[in-house]
């Protein structure tokens, strides 16, 4: 077996089935979930089918995209190889790195080459809880349903049923799971036989506390939803939520277990360090800075050839300028300037107004 064999992927931007080489070996009995039962696979069937057109819908476009246009090289192997690990040891895989590097993109690739449906984004901010991130319960809803419901059963009382053909569905209030949408951490974590691709976008802006309250989800792979729970125990066994994508998934007795362990890329810009339970239920790398051949191939996948040739100076002038400020520059501002450029516009105005350095403009506002 070659070096690269064990590689279930390669950031190089060639779909392929090699997500079933992996299913296809056992993870570590640590790291083993709950089961898929016969009774479920037509069901996920039909729940990755409605993923695969979701994928290539026009709505899904711009992270296609993404996904097609970002490449890991082979002097990038360190992350190549954080990646195929925390895939084989099912843990979520935690990158830093600057602005522009590729972070993000990276689960965009990952979704894109592994063939994984959309990608699942959680962007964070300082008002982020874990709550927001596993689902909502729109009770207000219920609540307006409930009374609704009331006010045609008080305008039909003591009248014959049947001169109330919407009754049953009057109490459709009782469903309680028509009020609830899974967030886009949850549904990574619902029960399919392949894993879904999850980006917490920007975990390091996130309050004190919230990488605290992931650890024991990340541990366990599960989590309950306390609505559904105290209705499971009335009888209400199953019910229906709709997933983040917008797709109706069934919830067995108010929890939600998954089978495949999610492939969880969580990005980070170094502006705060984590709990050293958190660090350790991750897989850690750091993105590095593009080189120039990076750059060139970047303008080239987004730009076409004949612009990347074009401005081939340009491209080596970011360099020069970057490696010579502190704060550095991201990778948008040479395409935004490249983009710009080739519309002949004016170069040095717009040099000077897109290759600001990044500490400069946080220290204006």
């Amino acid at each position: 077996m070659s070096v690269n064999d064990w590689r279930i992927f390669q950031g190089n931007r060639e779909p392929h089935n090699g997500i079933k080489r992996l299913l296809g070996i056992e993870p570590p009995s640590w790291r083993r979930f709950g089961s898929l039962p016969d009774i479920d696979n037509n069901q996920s069937r039909k729940y990755w089918h409605s993923l695969h057109k979701l994928a290539n819908s026009k709505d899904n476009a711009r992270d296609l995209e993404r996904g097609r246009t970002f490449r890991v090289r082979e002097n990038q192997s360190e992350v190549l190889d954080a990646i195929n690990a925390a895939l084989y040891l099912r843990r979520p895989v935690l990158v830093t790195g600057k602005p522009g590097s590729g972070k993000t993109s990276l689960a965009y690739a990952l979704a894109y080459e592994l063939r994984l449906g959309p990608v699942l984004l959680w962007s964070i901010t300082a008002r982020s809880i874990l709550q927001e991130g596993l689902y909502r319960y729109d009770a207000i809803a219920r609540l307006q349903d409930a009374q609704l419901s009331k006010d045609n059963q008080d305008n039909y009382s003591g009248k014959d049923n049947r001169d109330n053909p919407s009754s049953e569905d009057d109490n459709g209030y009782l469903n309680i799971g028509q009020y609830i949408r899974l967030g886009s951490l949850g549904t990574a974590f619902l029960p399919s036989k392949y894993p879904r691709v999850l980006l917490i976008d920007e975990i390091d802006k996130s309050d004190i506390n919230l990488p605290n309250d992931l650890l024991n989800l990340l541990e366990e792979g599960e989590f309950k939803i306390p609505e559904l729970v105290r209705l499971s125990k009335r009888g209400g066994k199953s019910q229906v939520v709709e997933s983040e994508d917008g797709i109706d998934v069934t919830i067995e007795e108010g929890k939600v277990r998954c089978h495949a362990f999610p492939i969880i890329v969580m990005t980070s810009n170094g502006e705060r360090d984590f709990p050293p339970a958190f660090y350790r239920r991750c897989l850690r790398v750091q993105m590095p800075n593009p080189t120039e051949e990076d750059l060139r191939d970047i303008v080239t996948a987004h730009l076409g050839a004949e612009t990347m040739e074009k401005f081939q100076t340009l491209i080596q002038e970011f360099i020069d300028k970057n490696e010579s400020e502190e704060s550095g520059l991201a990778t948008d501002q040479l395409l935004n300037t490249v983009y710009l450029l080739a519309q002949n516009a004016d170069k040095e105005s717009l040099k000077k107004l897109l290759f600001s350095p990044l500490s400069s403009l946080e220290e204006g506002r």
